[in-house]
């Protein structure tokens, strides 16, 4: 057991270390992630060194159950891919042109309509998709306005790390977690929406107070004027990710498994905009684009961090602190510690590794267990760059646009927004699971 827990803590330094002071790794001309590399080789010590049971590892990879990790990749990567093909059309920042443009009175209402527009297009797509597609944008326009981009940026990441907890869909944790307990679409809904209001308004509310002053200053430009060129498309796309939510919706009342849902939505996707560009004879651009803005990295993460949890779990290390965390007031310990353990690994290995904890919770003190866990690993996302994915992503695109925001300007916001929201949203969850 000492020796499987020093890999897996080595392995997790190395990973931050990387994040915070090495994120790309060069090999020649080719550039890569140095998150998911070190991961790997964390998890190929394991399984070289014999610490890890191979066979045991390969029946988990292969096991037809809820938390396969082959499974909750494929929902994650279809559904990326889905908004994705609408993003390469133009359609988010075609909506974004059309709210800001009604934003014209000032600052403050600018700031009102960006962080509800964020909020609703993360409900139905996913954070990630909404952080690439709007950060750059974002910058472009305050600079054209000569404002300060920093309150826009931060109610972005804020608004799309909040509301993606409305639907499981919204992040690949919530996949891992949900799947991993059993929960259907309308079930983890059920749960879900009112603690996700409560965070939603206190969140704003929060990023208000933070930048009022800022956001008193005048406007002096515009918001770029965006058109749908491909509208035929663009039907395409919009129909596919709608039916696939509805889908995703009533799947568990007629036996359909949510990956196998999504799977086939993207299938038919492909085949629906090849045949129409084909019919056009025209190149199906937005389909490249798909394949080329996959968030490939992530499979090999997802893996490694898998297989390190089941080395754990068979040394019966997440007994341990199933046991270490009781039952008691579980929605608050389980909330609580997955947020700031999302902070020290990433909120996509905690939440591998909470799962297997989360096993030896039993009865209703798991649902509660559950969501929380859910809770805290989506906004564990904006208290430091580290906590997700999408805050080391968001991080890189200010990098590239000569922003500075560096690990105490993240702080400052997590200390002053995510831990009210963290407060609000348990607090609510605490009261669903009493009604």
């Amino acid at each position: 057991m000492v020796v499987t827990l020093c890999i897996c803590a080595v392995t997790c330094v190395l990973m931050i270390c990387g994040v915070l002071f090495f994120p790309k790794i060069k090999l020649g001309r080719l550039s890569v992630d140095s998150y998911w590399v070190v991961t790997l080789l964390g998890a190929a010590v394991l399984l070289i060194s014999g610490e890890a049971d191979v066979a045991a590892v390969g029946r988990a990879l292969i096991a037809d159950t809820a938390i396969n990790p082959l499974k909750i990749l494929i929902l994650f990567l279809s559904m990326t891919v889905l908004s994705v093909f609408l993003d390469e059309l133009g359609f988010f920042r075609y909506l974004a042109s059309a709210v800001l443009k009604r934003a014209h009175a000032g600052q403050t209402k600018l700031f009102l309509y960006l962080y509800l527009m964020v909020s609703v297009l993360t409900v139905f797509t996913s954070n990630d998709v909404i952080i690439l597609s709007f950060t750059p944008f974002i910058c472009y326009f305050a600079q054209e306005a000569k404002i300060d981009p920093i309150p826009y940026l931060a109610a972005e990441f804020v608004a799309a790390n909040t509301w993606s907890m409305a639907l499981v869909i919204g992040n690949p944790t919530n996949i891992y977690l949900a799947t991993a307990y059993g929960l259907d679409f309308v079930s983890y809904l059920k749960l879900s929406i009112l603690p996700t209001v409560a965070a939603g308004t206190v969140a704003f509310c929060a990023l208000f107070l933070l930048f009022r002053k800022k956001l008193k200053a005048p406007m002096q430009g515009e918001a770029e004027v965006v058109t749908i060129e491909d509208k035929p498309m663009l039907a395409i796309g919009l129909v596919h990710l709608i039916a696939c939510t509805v889908l995703l919706a009533i799947g568990s009342y007629i036996g359909l498994e949510m990956w196998l849902v999504s799977l086939c939505a993207v299938a038919s996707l492909f085949l629906c905009a090849g045949i129409a560009a084909a019919v056009r004879k025209e190149r199906p651009h937005a389909l490249f684009g798909c394949l080329r803005r996959a968030p490939y990295p992530l499979v090999p993460f997802v893996l490694s961090m898998f297989v390190m949890i089941v080395v754990l779990s068979q040394k019966g290390v997440t007994a341990i602190i199933g046991d270490f965390f009781g039952e008691r007031l579980a929605v608050f310990k389980y909330g609580v510690a997955s947020f700031f353990v999302a902070n020290l690994i990433n909120n996509i290995p905690m939440s591998v590794l909470f799962s297997s904890i989360l096993s030896t919770v039993g009865g209703e003190t798991a649902l509660g267990a559950v969501m929380a866990t859910v809770v805290g690993s989506n906004l564990g996302a904006f208290f430091t760059p580290i906590g997700a994915l999408a805050g080391i992503m968001w991080s890189d695109i200010l990098n590239r646009h000569a922003l500075k925001f560096g690990y105490l300007d993240f702080l400052k916001i997590g200390v002053t927004v995510a831990l009210p929201t963290l407060a609000a949203a348990l607090g609510t969850l605490y009261l669903v699971l009493l009604i």
